[in-house]
């Protein structure tokens, strides 16, 4: 296979997300694009990333192949990228990912692919009473407005109200979102819907805000959240977060 990029931004970017919760994943190369479905090694989290074909500049598969990498390594590379470079992707024969960066320079690097076991991660199928589509800058503050009291985030959405709150030792913190011109709420049915997360895997999440300005926010009551960045055309990447269950 040889990809190529106009935009390497999409790619290096994406990377760097996925990097901070897993360390190494399989890619499935495909006619309609490039897809990555890993478990972070807690089995706590799960990314879903898709680049599409549209995305590349020339885009040569003449078969689905999958090639798994390191992504700590790979992410290094890719940091070496300009934005006015021209990145290419190529598997070669001897097991080797080929990434080449061309502008006025022409750079190339070389990482081996690795032998992991063959076991397929499946995308759980869920079912979501309440939807909360917002910008991501939205989401990104709430965030970061209670990870500054607590560990962990409770959110509560019912169809006319979308609540961040946190409690630390001392400390509370509250944000109420309500639906306007940035967001919308979607719920089917007039029940109120509670569940805690994990503040540390939802940081690393929300980075996923420099790709794309909008986010799709879905959960339940004690039950997983799935988040979704969304470029038309581009790329899609999502992530589904076990819920935090209170022993007491």
């Amino acid at each position: 296979m040889k990809l190529v990029l106009a935009e390497p931004k999409y790619f290096k970017d994406s990377i760097s997300i996925i990097s901070d919760l897993v360390t190494e994943a399989k890619f499935k190369v495909k006619p309609e694009g490039l897809e990555l479905v890993a478990m972070d090694p807690a089995n706590v989290a799960m990314v879903v990333f898709k680049l599409l074909s549209s995305s590349f500049t020339s885009y040569d598969v003449k078969q689905p192949e999958t090639m798994a990498i390191n992504l700590n390594s790979l992410k290094q590379i890719l940091r070496r990228t300009k934005s006015d470079d021209i990145l290419s992707l190529e598997t070669t024969e001897d097991s080797k990912l080929t990434v080449q960066m061309k502008s006025n320079t022409v750079r190339s690097f070389s990482i081996p692919t690795l032998e992991l076991e063959d076991k397929e991660q499946r995308v759980p199928e869920l079912q979501f009473p309440l939807t909360i589509e917002t910008s991501a800058a939205v989401l990104s503050e709430a965030i970061e407005d209670v990870s500054v009291v607590a560990e962990s985030v409770t959110f509560l959405g019912e169809k006319s109200m979308f609540l961040v709150k946190a409690e630390g030792d001392l400390s509370k913190a509250l944000i109420e979102i309500k639906p306007d011109d940035v967001t919308k709420i979607t719920t089917s049915g007039a029940d109120k819907y509670k569940a805690k997360y994990s503040i540390e895997y939802l940081k690393k999440m929300i980075n996923a805000g420099k790709l794309a300005e909008q986010v799709t926010i879905q959960f339940n009551t004690d039950y997983p959240l799935k988040i979704e960045y969304k470029v038309t055309d581009r790329l899609l990447m999502s992530f589904i977060l076990a819920p935090r269950v209170d022993n007491d």
